[in-house]
């Protein structure tokens, strides 16, 4: 652990006990907008889609992070649930796999109407708080998705899909990620041409996963906010899915949101290296590291019961807020907790009834309900308006692209 991360545990941990209700209070007025949450293709690993097998309505806490009650109880007042496909599948397969990803959400919003909300904009985030609803909005996770057609992106934008992440953990033809080995040193001329559809179409550029060379240039490229889902600082834990502080120091100019995450191995240095052992583990078994299925959890206990794991809690995050806070500005900071996309969470954080404990360590470091207020709800609504903002400014001066990889980068 940073000596940050130390300080805050030990020094503000039972003082936040102490701020619950303060916590509770100031987020039934201004819930949390959390960037992403991979439930839907848990829901795919865990019931094929099923949702009389995994019924949300009911306690889920002995298989998934994510269930209505706990939403609730975590104080959420809108959730972009992320519609994932992973990066071996590539081509057709990447696109009908996210049509079915959609799909899920889609009946999972109209099942549970009186508790989920669907909102396409961010007019519709607000009507859903005021009814008592979650707002719930789509984010496509990687590129791949759109299987290089501008086309299926402008088609996944009318499906609802409000962002798009540029990669995932592999390098598509036209972006490099943060865990693959380079390949295009950032985006090429097709992916600066997805970007500038993306800002026409009114879907937020997400840059979490990607290179920094391809968030300087998708900086450099969009005329919109951009947003990192759910990415840390690498400056307080240097992992290469966490943003540099080069780049947070461009969101002011840009308008940006970088929403802090809770996976452990990306915002706990100790973390890193455990995660990694644990990570070969799971592969020396025949699971995907990434796998949180039933089986391939308990090999992930099996190990952490041999290998105690070193665990982040609420003031690990909030070191991370802290410090985003600092370097971005507190107009440019969020929350994107990434839960049932992984398989462990920090103490305090453990699934998505904990936010009330992050608000509460804040609290103790002295945020005052004004900048909460921003850091839960009102900077992730501000940024999706203003890109509906800048898509009504380009669709009045240009059409829909027709641009193809070939003739961008032949």
């Amino acid at each position: 652990m940073s000596a940050a991360g130390t300080s805050g545990a030990g020094t503000s941990g039972a003082q936040a006990s102490d701020r619950l209700a303060e916590a509770r209070e100031l987020l039934a007025a201004t819930p949390v907008v959390d960037g992403h949450n991979d439930l839907p293709w848990a829901l795919r690993e865990h019931c094929g889609y099923d949702l009389d097998k995994l019924d949300i309505a009911g306690d889920l806490s002995a298989s998934l992070h994510t269930d209505l009650a706990r939403l609730r109880a975590g104080g959420v007042g809108a959730q972009f649930w992320s519609v994932y496909v992973p990066g071996r599948l590539t081509g057709d397969h990447a696109v009908s796999a996210t049509l079915e990803q959609i799909d899920a959400v889609d009946r999972l919003v109209e099942r549970y109407a009186a508790d989920l909300a669907p909102a396409l904009t961010a007019d519709a985030m607000e009507t859903a708080r005021k009814e008592g609803r979650i707002a719930s909005l789509k984010g496509a996770e990687g590129g791949h998705s759109i299987n290089n057609s501008l086309a299926t992106l402008r088609a996944l934008h009318t499906l609802g899909v409000r962002y798009m992440t540029l990669t995932h953990n592999e390098n598509n033809d036209w972006a490099d990620s943060a865990t693959d080995d380079p390949r295009h040193d950032g985006l090429t001329a097709f992916g600066r041409e997805v970007v500038r559809e993306m800002n026409r179409c009114g879907m937020l550029v997400d840059l979490s996963h990607v290179a920094a060379s391809t968030m300087r240039d998708a900086l450099d490229t969009s005329v919109a906010p951009v947003i990192f889902s759910h990415s840390s600082s690498r400056a307080v834990c240097d992992h290469p899915r966490n943003i540099p502080d080069e780049i947070l120091e461009r969101l002011p100019a840009n308008g940006g949101v970088a929403m802090a995450t809770f996976v452990p191995k990306f915002i706990l240095p100790a973390a890193v290296e455990w995660t990694n052992r644990a990570d070969e583990n799971m592969r020396a078994h025949g699971f995907h590291h990434l796998a949180t299925t039933p089986d391939a959890m308990a090999v992930h206990r099996a190990f952490e019961a041999e290998n105690p794991r070193p665990l982040a809690t609420a003031a690990t995050v909030a070191d991370h807020l802290d410090h985003m806070r600092e370097v971005a500005g507190i107009d440019h900071i969020g929350i994107g907790g990434d839960y049932d996309g992984t398989a462990f969470t920090p103490a305090g954080l453990d699934d998505v009834a904990g936010y009330p404990n992050l608000i509460a360590e804040l609290l103790v470091r002295g945020w005052s309900p004004a900048d909460l207020a921003k850091l839960t709800w009102s900077n992730a609504v501000r940024v999706l308006r203003d890109a509906e903002s800048v898509a009504r400014e380009q669709q009045a001066l240009r059409g829909a692209s027709i641009a193809t990889i070939a003739g961008f980068d032949a």
